[in-house]
């Protein structure tokens, strides 16, 4: 997801979330996931065969509901010479609207951010939107390690998907029987054997993590002992990688059960931090606002003209956010302007200031995405913040969803 710009990445999880809520009334609602190197010739033809294939549906709606929504399939495909870079999603099907009867044909069509790996014909009564919603969590990458003085499991994960880089073994004898002086020498060998596989440890973990350090947004450590603490106190990671150290995870097994463990038990960690990083961005914003000389904004008139101007720095929208940005136009004179309209409220008749005429809306776009826009345009960061936190319902309620950072001062 790294070369998807904050509008497309909001455009997505809007378009998923829309997804999502949609119902059929059975079994008739159809998913299409075509990878990029699939013939499409090859998909027509199982559509045909789909399309006979359910004519054994026994209920007589099922079987027409599915059956148009082959047909429409098969008619979007017919659109494409081949699939492209990223592969085609297709979600198509019939969706009530309110009671018996209501049901409209809807079909969403796009290219998905991230190239499709697998081809996915699904009837159900819900779209099936997995492998979308994998490619969201896809963007962030965390280094797993798990320690014990025998061996060491290191690897990345990214979304769902586990990369084991490397298994290291350590050779560190284990328990002797020896007393006396020998038992304080064995003691020191064990010492020193144990202190070089840490070393080697580190080294490992520095190759891997440091080449996408940029990307790694953290590193958990887990494993049974204390020898996962030993490791983290002691001077075995190259401090760019240990400041990413996030928290440490007892497990009950090394290799990759203990990745898999590990990945379990820091289930909440992870989904913990975004929730942590929208609470931090927020309260800078108010920690600037409350200071005399901070760099703050707010409210979408005067967020809007400092972003116009290039003074914004990273711009916070609120999730919640449901108002659109209507651009109007008389039609007689020609002049134009662009308007707010709150969800819920109902734009009234508007009026030329120039010659009195009424004036026609000509374009309508979520609020969200104008800003996002404007944001990309001039390199401003965006962030868009959930309301999960007290910080996201502040923003949301006390400054109408729409705040900013600013670059320098504005007089």
């Amino acid at each position: 997801m790294a070369d998807v710009s904050s509008k497309e990445l909001y455009e997505f999880k809007k378009t998923l979330k829309e997804l999502s809520n949609k119902k059929g009334k059975g079994t008739e609602l159809v998913s299409m996931y075509i990878p990029p190197d699939k013939q499409l010739s090859d998909v027509a033809k199982q559509m045909r065969d789909e399309l006979g294939q359910s004519a054994n549906i026994k209920s007589k709606q099922t079987r027409k509901n599915v059956q148009s929504a082959i047909e429409v399939i098969m008619q979007r495909i017919r659109l494409f010479k081949q699939p492209p870079e990223n592969g085609l999603v297709l979600f198509v099907g019939m969706i009530p609207k309110g009671g018996p009867g209501t049901e409209k044909m809807e079909t969403v069509v796009f290219e998905p951010p991230e190239p499709i790996q697998t081809y996915w014909y699904i009837c159900d009564s819900t779209f099936f939107l997995e492998p979308l919603e994998e490619m969201i969590s896809s963007k962030e990458v965390y280094g797993l390690a798990v320690i014990d003085r025998k061996e060491a499991t290191i690897a990345t994960l990214k979304g769902k998907r586990i990369d084991i880089i490397s298994h290291l073994t350590s050779g560190v004898p284990g328990k002797h029987k020896a007393g006396g002086q020998s038992q304080r020498r064995f003691d020191r060998v064990i010492e020193i054997a144990a202190h070089e596989f840490l070393k080697r440890i580190g080294s490992h973990m520095n190759d891997a993590f440091l080449e996408i350090k940029d990307d790694l947004k953290g590193v958990i450590l887990g494993g049974p002992g204390h020898t996962k603490e030993d490791f983290y106190n002691g001077d075995y990671m190259q401090y760019e990688i240990k400041d990413k150290v996030i928290t440490t995870v007892d497990t009950s097994y090394t290799g990759e059960f203990g990745i898999r463990e590990v990945i379990n038990k820091s289930a909440s960690v992870l989904e913990e931090l975004d929730v942590i990083r929208e609470k931090e961005l927020v309260q800078k914003f108010l920690k600037e606002l409350i200071d005399e000389q901070g760099l703050a904004s707010y409210g979408e008139k005067e967020v809007r003209n400092n972003l116009q101007i290039g003074a914004v720095d990273t711009l916070l929208l609120s999730e919640d956010l449901k108002s659109k940005r209507l651009t109007i136009d008389c039609p007689s004179c020609g002049f134009n302007a662009e308007v707010t309209q709150k969800e819920g409220q109902k734009v009234k008749d508007l009026t030329c200031p120039k010659c009195n005429e009424k004036m026609k809306i000509t374009k309508e776009e979520d609020l969200i995405e104008n800003f996002v826009e404007i944001a990309e345009d001039l390199g401003s960061h965006v962030e868009i913040i959930s309301t999960e936190t007290e910080e996201g319902i502040q923003l949301y309620r006390a400054f109408g969803g729409i705040a900013a950072i600013l670059r320098y001062h504005i007089s």
